[in-house]
């Protein structure tokens, strides 16, 4: 169902309508701050399936909201959204690795840490650090057993 919320609409008013919605419900209103309002309530109840719009005075979207559940059971043949930004994180701080002259070597299922100017080629310094990978890193010759 469609519902229209007036711009005197209190935020209790917008709890309740929300809550008394359901999945595919599509919620309206033409002032700004209002919708910033009913976004807000949306994100903290949590409420699933639900698209709240912004209408102009033609009644033209001007802005759309849909929630939604993140679905986590499926496992897709594809990154999902969260881990693709997760590796987008990884290479900048790959990036800041290289910046502050930090060096990563991999021994099959350790991965060490040198300070760039103390590589020699063989990855061996007594500075070398072992980070913890937390089970996330394996070596290529774990994949052949």
């Amino acid at each position: 169902m469609e519902f229209y919320l007036s711009s005197d609409s209190k935020i209790q008013d917008v709890t309740e309508r929300l809550k008394a919605c359901r999945l595919g419900d599509v919620v309206s209103c033409s002032d700004v701050a209002l919708f910033e309002v009913v976004k807000a309530v949306l994100i903290r109840e949590k409420l699933p399936g639900l698209t709240i719009q912004l209408l102009d005075s033609s009644d033209y979207v001007l802005r759309t909201v849909t929630s939604r559940k993140r679905v986590d059971d499926v496992q897709l043949d594809r990154f999902t959204d969260r881990q693709e930004a997760v590796l987008k994180a990884l290479e900048k701080v790959l990036a800041h690795c290289e910046k502050e002259g930090i060096r990563l070597i991999g021994f099959s299922d350790d991965l060490v840490a040198i300070p760039a100017h103390l590589d020699n080629g063989n990855g061996l310094s007594a500075e070398a650090v072992d980070l913890d990978t937390s089970g996330v890193y394996r070596g290529a010759e774990s994949l052949q057993d």
